[in-house]
């Protein structure tokens, strides 16, 4: 006689629970989703033609979420707006919303789909969950009825929120995020009335969940790791690469190792809008990653990482970040110091004139020191030692604190700071560092076409960002990329006129 489906499922979740439970280490999966958009208008279709489309898209995110499943993943992530896309106005995007509940309410959707409600797209997901028996890490769109007598009411009379959610192995809604830092362009969303610090405990290590946006500032991504302690991060984003501090792969593995945890970041895939680069990430680098302007096809990614990796032998060290830079003399005048414009930033810059050496650069109270040696000074590449300490203000208000060895567009060092993405100059070795304010410095190594160098370069306890082998590609760029989130606040320093 064969068990009943019931039966038999509850025993292959405690048999999947029980081989997790046995291991150290977990089987992770991201998809990065080239999402099938809808035709862009201002007028709501109606709510048969948003199901349409949104099962459209999880046609395709049910075959990605199949095949982890197939090979072993625990858990996959699918990226921000991968279910319905982002043109949308508050009104457009109406019909593709639905009420999610609190995960305190213990709620499968596919076993129980109406108890709150229509909502299809939470079944289904919660069914490809369940069906899998895997974790499964969705971006949906979530609308909270309110009145007047909330002062804070829009006045259509309803709450719109970027939403994450994650169904565990049974279908279980067990995490429900609003994204607390909007992008610029997200009019169609309300911001949460205060940050979410959302985690839930799986049998391989206490997770946390943001979105996009939210990977620049302190509230909810820090706390998440200073205060609630997760091991790893899930990630859905829909990110537009900015070089060259700002692609997806290069900040996304940084922030790993910067904050010492696991990140899965799974991105939407559209060239036209430079948005690709997806990976999993590990304190000490990628375990796997995928940058793509050449197709517009998706792409999975799988990868075993330690459950809690702050355990691991691997994990690199805890790091004072200014601690050698401060022990160190300046190693080179500011006879050639000059200014150039990174992403609306005035930066200090001054050229590496030669093939190995020793120098500084001072902007405010940060100095960058960089020791280096090139294979070869080429003629036809320019490369400079950069410094910005102060607020950027475009597309959002963040204190930054940067230093940077980079290479120019072209040998007019007007062009120092431009978008890089090719070099052919490569390094013997290279040393970074700098008088950092803040602890929250994330190191950056890009190598030439948009690679990252796993393996290739480590941060040492006192704030060096050194190679550790000889860098295996020409470099584009190594960067100490510095947050410090106590100064987001503080006004704008004015800039010289040439620059505004």
């Amino acid at each position: 006689m064969l068990p009943s489906q019931p039966l038999l499922h509850a025993g292959v979740f405690a048999l999947t629970v029980l081989q997790a439970l046995a291991s150290d280490t977990f089987i992770a999966a991201v998809y990065e989703h080239a999402v099938i958009l809808p035709d862009p208008t201002d007028k709501p279709v109606s709510p048969d033609d948003a199901l349409a489309l949104m099962n459209k898209n999880m046609d395709v995110l049910e075959g990605a979420i199949k095949e982890a499943a197939q090979q072993g993943a625990h858990i996959i992530v699918t990226p921000e707006d991968g279910i319905y896309g982002w043109q949308f106005t508050r009104e457009s995007i109406y019909p593709y919303l639905e009420d999610i509940p609190a995960p305190v309410v213990n709620w499968i959707p596919c076993t129980d789909p109406s108890r709150f409600g229509p909502a299809p797209v939470q079944e289904r997901l919660s069914c490809m969950a369940r069906n899998n028996s895997i974790y499964v890490v969705a971006n949906i769109g979530d609308k909270k009825p309110c009145n007047s007598s909330d002062p804070g009411c829009p006045s259509d009379g309803r709450y719109q929120y970027n939403t994450d959610v994650v169904f565990d192995p049974e279908g279980k809604l067990v995490a429900r995020y609003h994204k607390y830092n909007l992008f610029t362009t997200e009019t169609q969303f309300n911001y949460p009335k205060e940050p979410e610090a959302v985690t839930f405990e799986t049998p391989f290590g206490k997770f946390g969940i943001f979105t996009c946006f939210d990977i620049l500032f302190h509230e909810p991504a820090v706390v998440l790791v200073s205060k609630m302690q997760v091991d790893t991060v899930l990630f859905p984003t829909a990110w537009m690469n900015v070089l060259p501090f700002l692609t997806a792969v290069e900040f996304h593995s940084a922030w790993a190792m910067g904050m010492r945890v696991n990140l899965l970041a799974a991105n939407t895939h559209k060239t036209s809008l430079a948005m690709t680069g997806s990976g999993i990430y590990a304190p000490d680098g990628a375990r796997t990653y995928s940058y793509n302007m050449k197709t517009e096809d998706g792409h999975l990614l799988i990868a075993e990482l330690d459950a809690h990796p702050c355990l691991s032998p691997a994990s690199p060290p805890a790091v004072n970040w200014s601690s050698y830079a401060l022990s160190v003399k300046r190693l080179s005048q500011d006879d050639h110091d000059f200014t150039g414009i990174i992403f609306h930033d005035q930066f200090t810059f001054t050229e590496l004139t030669k093939p190995g050496g020793n120098l500084t650069v001072c902007q405010k109270d940060l100095c960058c020191h960089l020791s280096y040696k090139m294979a070869g000074k080429r003629d036809d590449e320019v490369y400079v030692l950069g410094a910005f300490d102060g607020l950027h203000v475009v597309e959002g208000q963040y204190y930054l604190q940067i230093c940077t060895l980079l290479k120019c567009k072209s040998t007019d060092l007007d062009t120092c700071g431009q978008p890089v993405e090719t070099a052919q100059t490569e390094f013997e070795m290279f040393s970074l560092s700098g008088t950092f304010g803040t602890n929250y410095v994330f190191p950056e190594v890009l190598y030439s076409g948009v690679q990252l160098a796993p393996g290739e370069f480590k941060v040492l306890n006192d704030g060096r960002l050194i190679n550790k082998t000889k860098p295996t590609k020409p470099v584009v760029t190594v960067t100490l990329f510095g947050r410090w989130y106590e100064n987001d606040h503080l006004k704008q320093d004015p800039q010289p006129a040439t620059f505004l």
